[in-house]
């Protein structure tokens, strides 16, 4: 799944997408949306009092991934070929502004209540930027993994960790093959898991929900939304919001400075620790790495194709109903009037937000600048916050989040040869590396608040 962590909203493309395309990736992603909100939330209890909601989010990542891996044995007009898993991929990113937009205008009326949760929001960071390599690198060298755990444990390993490793090391390097593994777990595995872990820890009881919405703002857009929700679903809808927004506002955090933190500070500490620990964990204990995969490499950039101007507006109108419909079955509210105006008034902010992006030739990521255009809508005192808020509130945001992860699912079947090849120990490890940035950053945001349940 591609992911809010990039330098910008476009990759390099490759080309531009076929109207007719377009339409067929926005059809199968809206049967998705739909099966997927009449399925609806299920309770699954794991004995006593713990239990994991899985919401409608999740079965719509995995319809779309079954329908992408069913397609060898569908007719024609039902296949969903590796072209049109591009294109989702593509819309994916609309798809992801939509949301962002959505969890700004709640963090922006809610800025006084997370200013006051004082240091626990702040260094809670260290916990998103080493939890990774605290948790998985251990695990890696006693499987007898060696380099490959540097990439595979220095990050979560989305977009931006991609480019560091390949420019300071290759992308055939042992290096290379730890983060590249890293990025298909995390696309094929990362938001199912992450749900499921979130909505346990989350039963248990024992930490602040809003120490748990900090933990969930990882850096990765998807993965971000299926943890919010997991904790959210098992809140009073008051204290659901003000998930949503903590976790907004960790994960603005991670994806503005995350880059330069896994550059110049994680990286370089994975490093040194793996030269501290590999002698003690991993003397004797080496695995066979797998072939090199340059193509593997490649894979991940080929699925890169660009939206002109005009196919994205049309994308966040229909990404937008496709919510409007989740909205309806999930939550009973009508799309009236004011629902769609407060669809146009998310869409409005996307808009801004895309466009300051574009003036500034995307030096800031997109999601920074929609986020920060939402935020300043409903921040008390800006006229008609409250009006803007009271619009848009009636749209929830996990009905945003089903469209996003129907796109994230239908795009994935064409990593998973790639995938398949890196091993299960890589794919074990990289698990690890995405608990430990959950619950390392839960872990310290708990600590500062120094508030009970």
């Amino acid at each position: 799944m591609s992911d809010s962590r990039t330098a910008g909203l476009l990759p390099d493309a490759i080309g531009l997408i076929g109207p007719s395309r377009l339409v067929r990736v926005f059809i199968y992603a809206a049967l998705c949306v739909l099966a997927a909100e009449l399925i609806g939330a299920i309770n699954v209890p794991l004995g006593g009092t713990y239990k994991v909601v899985l919401l409608p989010l999740l079965w719509a990542l995995l319809l779309g991934a079954a329908w992408g891996l069913a397609t060898p044995v569908l007719p024609a007009p039902l296949k969903v070929n590796e072209g049109l898993q591009s294109i989702s991929a593509a819309v994916l990113q609309p798809a992801l502004l939509l949301f962002v937009a959505k969890l700004g205008l709640l963090v922006g009326g809610s800025l006084p209540r997370i200013f006051s949760s004082g240091w626990a929001l702040v260094f809670q960071e260290f916990g998103h930027f080493f939890g990774t390599m605290v948790f998985g690198l251990p695990m890696a060298l006693l499987l007898g993994i060696k380099r490959e755990a540097i990439g595979a444990t220095f990050s979560v390993g989305r977009e931006p960790s991609l480019a560091i490793i390949g420019e300071k090391y290759g992308m055939a390097s042992p290096e290379g093959r730890g983060v590249l593994a890293e990025y298909m777990t995390g696309t094929i595995f990362g938001a199912v898991f992450i749900a499921i872990l979130a909505g346990v820890v989350s039963s248990l009881g024992i930490f602040n929900p809003l120490a748990l919405a900090m933990g969930a703002g990882v850096g990765s857009g998807s993965m971000m939304a299926a943890a919010a929700g997991a904790i959210a679903a098992q809140q009073t809808p008051e204290v659901a919001k003000d998930v949503a927004a903590f976790a907004a506002a960790s994960n603005l955090i991670t994806t503005t400075i995350g880059t330069y933190f896994t550059l110049f500070l994680s990286l370089p500490f994975t490093v040194w620790a793996y030269g501290v620990l590999e002698p003690i964990l991993g003397r004797g204990k080496a695995v066979d790495a797998p072939a090199r995969e340059p193509p593997a490499a490649r894979a991940v950039a080929e699925t890169a194709v660009e939206l002109s101007l005009p196919q994205l507006l049309v994308a966040w109108m229909i990404a937008g109903a496709m919510a409007l419909i989740g909205n309806f079955l999930a939550y009973k509210t009508v799309p009236d009037a004011q629902v769609i105006g407060g669809l146009a008034v998310i869409i409005a902010a996307v808009i801004v937000g895309y466009g300051i992006y574009r003036l500034t030739r995307g030096i800031v990521p997109a999601v920074v600048w929609v986020s920060l255009a939402a935020m300043a809508l409903t921040y008390p005192g800006m006229p008609f916050a409250a009006e803007i808020a009271a619009l848009t509130g009636k749209i929830n945001f996990l009905a945003l989040a089903t469209p996003l992860l129907a796109f994230a699912g239908l795009s994935i079947a064409k990593d998973v040869p790639v995938f398949a090849k890196l091993g299960w120990r890589i794919v074990l490890v990289s698990l690890m590396a995405n608990a430990g940035t959950f619950m390392d950053a839960v872990l310290i945001a708990q600590f500062f608040m120094h508030t009970p349940v």
